[in-house]
């Protein structure tokens, strides 16, 4: 019998590469444009601020602040459904950029709009994808903390 599809791990290619090997080693992996200096996220190509194809990658420092989040209490998606509720979020990294999340760690009521966030990583292990979701930074300094709980 085949393996049920997943609908939380993302399609790779070989432009998008850099940024998925980085997770798996527990690093944030964003795109600065050499043009204009500014971040952006998620990854392309060019620069949408300017336009530019001059951009590059770069490690984000990991740290971010809570812009807004939802709580899904439903999600029938394979593996969505053993995890409600979850919460699902849009946070502002340090370096500029918008991005979307999972907030873990956290119960609601405790989430605060402006909070700071550290980057975990979900999954990964035996080779497989890990995907950057954000904790409270409780004054950790290690930017780089793993969560190998591929289940949450």
């Amino acid at each position: 019998m085949a393996a049920a599809p997943r609908f939380d791990l993302p399609e790779t290619d070989d432009f998008t590469r850099p940024f998925w090997e980085a997770a798996a080693e527990g690093r944030l992996l964003i795109r600065r444009c050499r043009a204009c200096a500014k971040a952006h996220h998620y990854p392309r190509e060019f620069c949408p601020h300017c336009w530019s194809e001059d951009v590059g990658w770069e490690q984000a420092s990991g740290r971010a602040t809570l812009y807004t989040w939802s709580v899904v209490h439903r999600n029938d998606l394979p593996p969505f459904g053993d995890r409600v509720p979850y919460v699902a979020a849009v946070v502002d990294l340090r370096e500029g950029p918008r991005m979307m999340t999972g907030i873990v760690g956290c119960a609601e009521p405790d989430l605060r709009i402006g909070m700071d966030l550290l980057v975990a990583f979900r999954g990964g292990g035996k080779g497989g994808v890990s995907v950057p979701v954000f904790r409270p930074d409780q004054g950790q300094s290690n930017s780089r903390t793993h969560d190998p709980v591929s289940s949450r």
